[in-house]
């Protein structure tokens, strides 16, 4: 009794506004000093690993350190803390008949683990091939030494002495009373008797693990993939999360996207544009795309060649390929081509550049010209 009359705070030596991490970090200097194991049956220090366990049990729960905070050790004596007394107790019967479990409450059903999540980065082409490839991550998993269960193999559970197997707690407020999860229990109802060395009482531990993903054909920055049951282990032998992987496309030298569209810009020189032609570029899949110019053709003008984009994510087909042409302008020529371009200007009657005479003409009109 008198090691449970210890201040929890004390105990694991932090101040009483410490946060979670600072409590989690002092509980596990002080238990891997402390463990049975590792001090040879020590009884002193047996009892100390007892009620560093029992302290960071408290403190780690947000419910049941408020109760302690405002209750002291009393709240999870029997009828502290607002253990259900005759005087409130027939009015959560007659709101449970009434209304259900809404009001009455019970026993406070066993919960999943938490989801998790992986973000990953895939190239453009892996992207669009897809790719088979493995994680490593740490996670909480099913304690192998109890199974989940949480308590030391051979022992069991009792019903919660606070709640009295109920799950939860009353207590009056005014005129009102207001029911909460027991924070001795966790609104579970029991209470385990030995707690699990190896997992404290969680029944889960945290462990490295290697997860092999398939990444399809056609992800996008966004997408996610789903492992079912890969999250977190639940409490106790509860079910686990999910772990959820979010893609993310690193950005690609040559092709930007949008969504199966596939956009690239290319120079082109200015006799080609003028004289059309044609250009091979290497597509996203490894093949030539070649690309046919047509005569006249202006810079920034947008060339779309079919199915040359990404896949359809779970889907057929592809996107399509987008190139955009931009017109160069010579810098250097030779005396010969610049002789040449030279002769060109001297034969131009305007006609060659229509939206420039066109231009100039607009121009002519708006000054009256």
């Amino acid at each position: 009794m008198a090691a449970t009359q210890l201040d929890y705070y004390e105990v694991l030596g932090v101040s009483r506004d410490a946060d979670a991490g600072a409590i989690k970090s002092a509980y596990r200097k002080l238990a891997m000093e402390y463990h049975p194991d590792r001090n040879g049956g020590c009884k002193e220090n047996e009892g100390k690993f007892k009620a560093v366990s029992e302290a960071y049990d408290c403190l780690k729960d947000p419910q049941k350190r408020a109760a302690y905070d405002r209750f002291g050790h009393a709240a999870f004596q029997n009828g502290g803390g607002g253990h259900p007394g005759a005087e409130f107790g027939d009015i959560g019967d007659i709101f449970e008949t009434i209304f259900g479990q809404a009001f009455g409450g019970g026993r406070q059903q066993a919960r999943r683990g938490a989801d998790l999540r992986y973000d990953m980065e895939v190239t453009l082409e892996e992207a669009f091939h897809g790719k088979s490839t493995e994680i490593a991550i740490e996670v909480s998993q099913s304690c192998e030494t109890c199974h989940g269960s949480g308590a030391t193999p051979g022992t069991g559970r009792r019903r919660c002495n606070l709640c009295s197997g109920y799950g939860k707690v009353r207590a009056k407020q005014g005129f009102f009373v207001v029911e909460r999860d027991c924070p001795n229990c966790q609104g579970r109802g029991e209470v385990i008797e030995s707690p699990c060395r190896t997992c404290r009482g969680e029944g889960r531990v945290d462990k490295p693990q290697k997860l092999a993903v398939e990444v399809p054909p056609g992800v996008d920055s966004g997408t996610r993939i789903r492992l079912s049951g890969k999250g977190e282990a639940g409490p106790r032998g509860a079910p686990p999360g999910d772990l959820y992987i979010f893609v993310h496309v690193k950005p690609h030298a040559i092709f930007t996207r949008e969504g199966t569209t596939l956009l690239t810009r290319v120079p082109v020189s200015f006799t080609t544009a003028a004289l059309g032609g044609s250009m091979d570029l290497p597509g996203i899949d490894g093949e030539t795309v070649t690309l046919t110019i047509p005569a006249g053709l202006q810079s920034g003008e947008q060339l779309r060649q079919r199915g040359a984009g990404m896949p359809v994510l779970q889907g057929r087909g592809r996107g399509d390929l987008v190139v955009e042409l931009m017109v160069e302008t010579p810098t250097r020529m030779s005396k010969e081509q610049r002789a040449l371009l030279e002769q060109f200007r001297d034969l131009e009657t305007g006609e060659e550049c229509p939206a420039s005479r066109g231009f100039f003409d607009k121009i002519k009109s708006a000054l009256g010209g």
